[in-house]
């Protein structure tokens, strides 16, 4: 068969495809795989507890239970839980939004897939517009979502050493520049894959470069303020009407449901909706139908607050403090300084191999992480950097962690000693 350009970009494997394939084929046959890639997010005893309680609720009231399963939704997702998310937000935050700025999606993936593709690409005028990632590196889920070829452009980070073994990455406002194609500017915050949250000077300064240049800000939050609130530092969250803001319940442990949130100026949620009506008809029920009432009492305030921060920062110290007792003061390893999420991006400087290969090791120890230059993409985004960095997740229990970073260090050891 003869695929079009647009399917050979799928055919010729994306970075989160083998990624999406490597976890699966683990999780689903090896039970000794030391589980630290992938963004699956832990499962939380109290946490759990509260997703069964509701759907013992659900399932004891047979109408909720059948308008859940039974009935299409509108293609902007249910509107009793858009109205309950438009009225937490306004309480809490005290932001101007109505329901109308509020869209649901299959999850957060597909929400950036039509947002990235609606501001980029081909337009009427024959040019490609862009977006710009001011801050690599950036979430490998974006690297092959543009319809279009060519339409990201990022800016390397300044690094701030903090102490021996640790850094932070910054904007690097000096060389960040919003040329004339330049449709969108974007960031997660907390960053994927880095824990690195960008301060509120760093958000209000891109605010307001994208203001100024008539262009939205999407603000990935899926890991943010104020659900599921994996956040270690002081960070304003910040919703405006140039602001593009995604939510997700997947982080508060609820990955399955594939419930995404979008809230944005209404034009871009009209169009985000006609989008959803193609794509998928309307969105899936469970997991609006699980958080309605946890909006309405602000549980879910308590869970994130309470239950799920506490939970991934005491497991953060945790990892950090077996990567300095597992590795040798003489590798040049450092450790992005933990912000939030459930990551640590481990950097090892004038490594001898490149991380794909270190990566390829690992898996033959039934150790699997994910290689950093997966988490660079888009114009200028090559860099000898990228070949030195690894991203882990330390959600999985205390055992694998700590064991899978043992192993880690003995191979960086390893590959060390034989340069």
């Amino acid at each position: 068969m003869e695929l079009s350009d647009f399917g050979k970009r799928f055919a010729s494997r994306p970075g989160i495809t083998l990624l999406m394939d490597d976890l699966g084929q683990a999780m689903a046959g090896r039970d000794d795989m030391l589980m630290l890639g992938g963004g699956n997010p832990a499962q939380i005893p109290e946490a759990q507890a509260i997703w069964r309680r509701r759907i013992e609720e659900i399932l004891a009231d047979g109408d909720a239970c059948e308008l859940m399963l039974v009935n299409y939704d509108t293609p902007r997702g249910c509107p009793r839980f858009i109205n309950e998310l438009a009225s937490f937000l306004s309480r809490h935050f005290g932001w101007d939004v109505g329901p109308e700025n509020i869209a649901v999606t299959n999850g957060a993936q597909v929400a950036f897939y039509c947002l990235l593709n609606m501001f980029a690409g081909q337009s009427k005028n024959g040019s490609c517009r862009k977006i710009l990632f001011p801050l690599m590196p950036e979430y490998i889920g974006y690297a092959d979502q543009s319809i279009d070829p060519d339409t990201f452009v990022c800016v390397q980070p300044r690094i701030d050493m903090l102490d021996k073994h640790t850094f932070k990455y910054h904007i690097d406002f000096d060389n960040l520049k919003i040329t004339e194609d330049i449709a969108a500017i974007c960031v997660s915050r907390p960053t994927n894959p880095t824990g690195n949250v960008l301060t509120d000077d760093e958000i209000e300064r891109l605010s307001t470069l994208a203001k100024e240049h008539d262009i939205p800000l999407i603000i990935d939050n899926a890991y943010g303020i104020p659900f599921p609130g994996i956040v270690f530092t002081d960070a304003k969250p910040v919703w405006n009407q140039n602001i593009i803001l995604t939510l997700s319940l997947s982080k508060l442990g609820l990955p399955g449901t594939r419930t995404g949130i979008v809230v944005a100026p209404k034009d871009v949620i009209d169009t985000l909706a006609a989008m959803n009506s193609v794509l998928s008809l309307a969105n899936g029920n469970v997991g609006q139908a699980i958080i309605e009432p946890l909006l309405k009492n602000d549980e879910i305030l308590r869970i994130s607050n309470e239950v799920i921060r506490p939970f991934y920062l005491q497991k953060s110290h945790q990892a950090i403090n077996w990567i300095h007792e597992s590795f040798d003061d003489d590798i040049s390893y450092y450790v992005h300084k933990s912000e939030g999420a459930m990551f640590l991006w481990l950097w090892f400087k004038d490594l001898p191999i490149s991380t794909m290969e270190l990566y390829e090791r690992l898996k033959k120890h039934n150790v699997l992480v994910v290689p950093g230059s997966y988490f660079f993409f888009g114009r200028n985004s090559e860099c000898s950097h990228q070949n030195e960095c690894i991203r882990i997740n330390y959600s999985q229990p205390d055992d694998t962690v700590r064991r899978g970073i043992q192993i880690i260090a003995e191979e960086v050891q390893r590959a060390s000693l034989q340069s």
